[in-house]
């Protein structure tokens, strides 16, 4: 007589799954804004939009963290210890950017260092103003089903880039429609002190909507 499997394990398994090929297309995405945004960024000398680049490069650090989080799950005990080094990876990619923006928009600012204009920032950033939201709703389910705080912490920061998108949007316009080079250092000011709070956040072992309970993927 074949034992029966537990509703509970099926569900887990298809989060599993789902979160896995969520996190993929997030590297993916990444990969392709963090190269466009450099790129664009170096030409116009965009501090700003070199800054939203490399966050594109830390968060696929962060996404490859979650993948071993989610590929240790099936065993109760590599999944905790995967847990909390996940958990750790990412609130320290978070003060890595933190660090970056915070640094070089200073010396910008100092510098008074002006960018031209960057109409292709401006459509990376729109587009992920679409994109990472919807990435990051779909992966907190995942998280709220597995009760995983790295995934939450991974999914905050696919939040942070869609604040980051929005902060760049801003700077980007203002210097385009009304010339104020120094909306985009200071744009990117704006940046670091969210990133240091969910960095610090993560090395804690918090992460957003801690005392959540598990729901059900179907």
């Amino acid at each position: 007589m074949h034992r029966l499997v537990p509703n509970t394990s099926i569900s887990r398994a298809r989060a599993v799954r789902r979160g896995q090929w969520l996190t993929w297309a997030t590297v993916g995405y990444n990969l392709l804004e963090g190269g466009l945004s450099v790129g664009a960024g170096v030409l116009a000398g965009s501090v700003a939009l070199v800054g939203f680049g490399v966050d594109s490069f830390i968060e696929v650090t962060a996404s490859l963290s979650a993948l071993w989080r989610l590929h240790a799950d099936a065993d109760p005990h590599r999944r905790e210890l995967a847990e909390r080094r996940s958990l750790r990876v990412i609130g320290l990619c978070f003060l890595a950017l933190a660090a970056y923006v915070a640094v070089d928009a200073g010396r910008t600012l100092l510098a008074r260092a002006e960018p031209e204009e960057s109409i292709l920032g401006i459509v990376i950033a729109v587009v992920s103003l679409v994109v990472m939201p919807l990435l990051a709703r779909a992966k907190r389910r995942v998280a709220t089903a597995l009760d995983s705080r790295a995934i939450r912490a991974e999914a905050r920061q696919t939040d942070i880039c869609m604040y980051l998108s929005a902060i760049l949007l801003g700077g980007l316009g203002l210097h385009a429609l009304l010339g104020w080079w120094w909306a985009d250092p200071v744009a990117a000011l704006g940046m670091a002190p969210l990133i240091a709070w969910e960095g610090r956040r993560a090395l804690a072992g918090h992460a957003v909507c801690d005392d959540c309970a598990p729901v059900t993927i179907t």
